[in-house]
């Protein structure tokens, strides 16, 4: 999500506002993990801000659902749970693969051939930077698609899930290298588009989005941590 700083009388950033930003960025690409536990004091001393500070980015951050306050105790990193992953790919599954349809054929050349660019990308498992410069790449692959479909409040509304589900994807990179399946899907997805192929397009949008969720599914089970602190199954 693009954050636009605040300016002071001197034209600087805000300390709140790099603040805000620093923390977030860590809590979205688990450098501050689901559940962990924190303090003003410890967060100013991680990033060499104040209190002040830091104090007015964790009320923003609040507010966006990714902390809760601790009376007494400080803060809690937003833990992820089975539900969330639940949801968010349920909506992905009734969503994306209608815009895949409907955007089979708009495509134009020079999309398909930035479409083709992010296919190639690739990461490193556990290299914080490698993994947030894929999803990157990933995002825009799947926003490009929608905006193609011609429904802009649609396109939003896959972009905004994607935001929401950056957390998950990160949890879910770790688990083992993708690179090459990812590869093949995107490649599949660009060669239907291009056909105007569009009920092969819409499967296999919805092959990939099952394969994400399988992906963070099998990352979240296997750490012991997260199961133990973060992920409440459904009862």
């Amino acid at each position: 999500m693009a954050v636009t700083a605040h300016r002071d009388d001197n034209g600087g950033q805000r300390l709140s506002d790099l603040a805000y930003e620093r923390i977030r960025a860590d809590v979205i690409s688990c450098a501050l993990p689901p559940a962990d536990e924190v303090t003003e004091a410890s967060l100013a001393l991680r990033y060499g801000l104040g209190k002040a500070p830091v104090r007015a980015a964790l009320a923003r951050l609040c507010q966006e659902g990714l902390f809760h306050a601790q009376a007494r105790r400080g803060y809690r990193v937003a833990p992820v749970t089975l539900q969330d992953v639940k949801d968010i790919f349920a909506l992905r599954r009734i969503v994306e693969p209608a815009a895949a349809r409907q955007a089979a054929g708009r495509v134009d050349a020079a999309r398909l051939a930035r479409l083709d660019a992010v296919c190639r990308a690739g990461y490193t498992p556990g290299d914080a930077a490698s993994e947030a410069a894929f999803l990157a790449a990933n995002r825009a692959f799947h926003v490009t698609i929608s905006e193609a479909a011609g429904n802009r409040r649609l396109a939003e509304l896959i972009a905004a899930l994607l935001d929401q589900a950056e957390r998950l994807f990160h949890l879910g990179l770790r688990i083992r290298n993708r690179t090459e399946e990812m590869q093949h899907e995107h490649r599949a997805l660009v060669e239907a588009l291009a056909a105007g192929d569009g009920a092969r397009a819409e499967a296999v949008a919805a092959e990939q989005i099952e394969a994400a969720q399988k992906m963070v599914l099998d990352a979240l089970l296997a750490s012991e941590s997260l199961m133990r602190t973060s992920i409440r199954r459904e009862r």
